[in-house]
């Protein structure tokens, strides 16, 4: 079984590429279990993972003929989650297009030239909702995002459920919390704050944070989204029926009580680590964002949420900092 994963050299395609690795199989289009015997993975520069069953490719996802290369042997599972994240697509609106919706696009394309149809696993995201919303929000609930990167995400779950409906790919969008929390440095998402106003103070650094404390979330460990990752994956096309996409399980939770977690965690002088100093731009973005699901759907297929955000922030203690808090 051939497996490619776009955006393999961040942080989330790793955790999957490594988790797939660690998998006996993973189950086909026709339901059966099948050994992964390559995974490919594709990103902006190339991969630090050492497997001989993984090749790295690095280039643009937006060019045809990367894409090409990419699918010149076949696969038999896309797990799709390049893409410029919120604040970038927001800030860089050309750039935002060609990432987030002509690559997917392009991606699409060459699976439908194969003989026969890939599974294609899509990461998008909960910024696909906006305007008013009920609480919690239903998976019936129809799509009108209020950002760039929520519009263009959109779009690739309309293109996942078209290109699915006429047999060429068989989809699942993953409609994915904020992953919290991640490690290495604040990259350009609005909710990137969500991660650094735990990790620099577990590292010692001090960090700020641009919204108000009352502001709710709706987040993921990284552990959990790579579970439900591969759950959507694995479910059989008879689970679905009128839409491929998928609200994930998270939990729902405010800023205060993140920092209320840190502070049971790793003492008094961590916490105070962080000080608040509002961004209006990115305070615009975040609160339009939904921050409760009713995940009927998901937890039908075997999704998961995280018990609570406690649980999060001791997950990255043990898996990122080997248990030690500066």
């Amino acid at each position: 079984m051939h497996v490619i994963i776009t955006g393999g050299a961040g942080f989330l395609g790793g955790k999957l590429a490594q988790a797939l690795l660690a998998r006996p199989t993973l189950m086909d289009g026709n339901g059966r279990p099948r050994t992964i015997e390559r995974i490919t993975l594709v990103d902006v520069v190339t991969s630090p993972l050492s497997d001989p069953r993984v090749t790295s490719i690095a280039g643009d996802l937006a060019d045809p003929a990367l894409v090409a290369r990419v699918l010149a042997q076949g696969a038999d599972s896309v797990f799709h989650l390049a893409a410029v994240p919120s604040g970038g697509a927001e800030a860089d609106f050309d750039l935002g297009l060609r990432v987030n919706l002509d690559a997917t696009r392009a991606l699409l394309e060459a699976c439908r030239a194969q003989r026969e149809p890939a599974k294609f696993v899509y990461a998008s995201t909960c910024a696909v909702f906006g305007g008013p919303l009920p609480d919690p929000v239903p998976d019936s609930q129809a799509l009108w995002p209020q950002s760039s990167y929520g519009n263009q995400k959109s779009i690739g779950e309309f293109l996942v459920n078209d290109y699915t409906r006429k047999g060429f790919v068989d989809g699942r969008s993953l409609r994915l919390p904020t992953i919290s929390v991640r490690p290495g440095k604040p990259n350009k998402a609005a909710s990137s704050f969500a991660s650094g106003i735990l990790r620099e103070p577990l590292a010692g650094a001090d960090a700020l944070c641009p919204v108000p404390g009352a502001t709710r979330m709706w987040l993921s460990s990284p552990r959990a989204a790579i579970d439900n990752f591969i759950v959507a994956h694995d479910a059989p096309a008879s689970a679905f029926a009128h839409t491929r996409s998928i609200n994930v399980p998270g939990i729902s939770t405010s800023v205060d009580a993140m920092l209320a977690a840190l502070r049971r965690v790793a003492g008094d002088a961590v916490a105070a680590r962080v000080t608040f100093r509002e961004d209006e731009a990115i305070g615009r973005i975040v609160k339009s964002w939904p921050v409760d699901f009713d995940t009927v759907f998901a937890r039908k297929l075997g999704m998961r949420a995280d018990a609570d955000f406690e649980s999060i922030v001791r997950q990255y203690v043990d898996d990122e900092l080997g248990g030690r808090i500066a």
